[in-house]
């Protein structure tokens, strides 16, 4: 598995990372299979969330005796220094460590949201007091939306930012690529959500993969194309679908990337025509 620097200190993560979702909703059994083939294939870095179900619940066990030797990112939804120092504490509870490498404001989007964590008694506050208590290493934040991940961007030295990086939301919704000239700018590292995505599902279709609330692309090739689009950028590593079968086409992905050519960029565009963005600047 190939590997890029994250961070400051450049310590090294697998470009493919192993999102927690892989685990929601599946006998423990299972899961410390995923997790032990995922270290096995070089995978370090893993990222997890309260809001994945049970994922919390059954990475934890999948990871006793594993912990020294991956890259453990984590999250909070929460707003408040109080609330997102008490789900710190479960989470690492469930995850049966003393610490996070990563953890990370969790899907910023509104303005709201961005008043409440950088305000007087914001979750920000509970990050920093985390990180010089030795409870966290690195601070993060993942965001949906652009105009609220430039203006954090901007206020806060953050180590790094888990963004859409995406073929159809660059293409046809100009979303992302200003969030990574301004993570350049600030030197703070991308790592990368989304992309295997193809399109919107539309209102009252069903899902047909339950983990991605999104229409994933179901054609390897295509899908493996548009992952080598995203890791083609200037990104650290790529967390693919929670669906298992998209993870095994990115670790193939991983384990031989080669960036996109100019022919394969031409190809993408074309694929793109007529897809509808799952995200883009309004």
């Amino acid at each position: 598995m190939q590997k890029r620097p994250y961070g400051k200190n450049r310590e090294l993560l697998s470009i493919i990372g192993f999102g927690g979702i892989l685990v929601m909703n599946e006998e423990q059994k299972e899961a410390n299979r995923r997790v032990a083939e995922a270290i096995d294939l070089g995978i370090n870095y893993f990222d997890v969330a309260p809001s994945y179900g049970d994922a919390e619940d059954k990475l934890g066990p999948a990871l006793r005796g594993k912990r020294k030797d991956i890259f453990l990112a984590c999250k909070t939804m929460e707003r408040i220094k109080d609330k997102a120092w008490e789900e710190l504490q479960r989470s690492l509870k469930k995850l049966e460590t003393d610490h996070f490498d990563l953890y990370q404001l969790h899907a910023m989007t509104t303005e709201e949201d961005f008043q409440l964590v950088t305000g007087p008694n914001g979750a920000l506050e509970a990050f920093i007091k985390a990180k010089k208590d030795g409870i966290i290493r690195y601070i993060g934040f993942s965001a949906h939306s652009v105009e609220v991940a430039l203006k954090l961007l901007e206020i806060f030295d953050f180590d790094s930012i888990l963004f859409p990086i995406n073929w159809v939301n660059f293409f046809n919704g100009n979303f992302g690529p200003q969030v990574v000239k301004k993570a350049q700018e600030k030197n703070v590292t991308i790592l990368a959500l989304k992309a295997m995505a193809k399109t919107i599902i539309p209102e009252g279709q069903e899902r047909r993969y339950p983990k991605c609330w999104y229409d994933p692309i179901d054609d390897k090739e295509l899908a493996q194309l548009a992952l080598r689009f995203t890791l083609s950028q200037p990104i650290t590593a790529a967390i693919p679908p929670g669906e298992y079968k998209f993870f095994k086409w990115a670790v193939e992905v991983g384990e031989n990337f080669k960036p996109l050519t100019d022919e394969e960029l031409n190809i993408l565009k074309q694929k793109a025509q007529d897809l509808e963005p799952i995200f883009k600047v309004s």
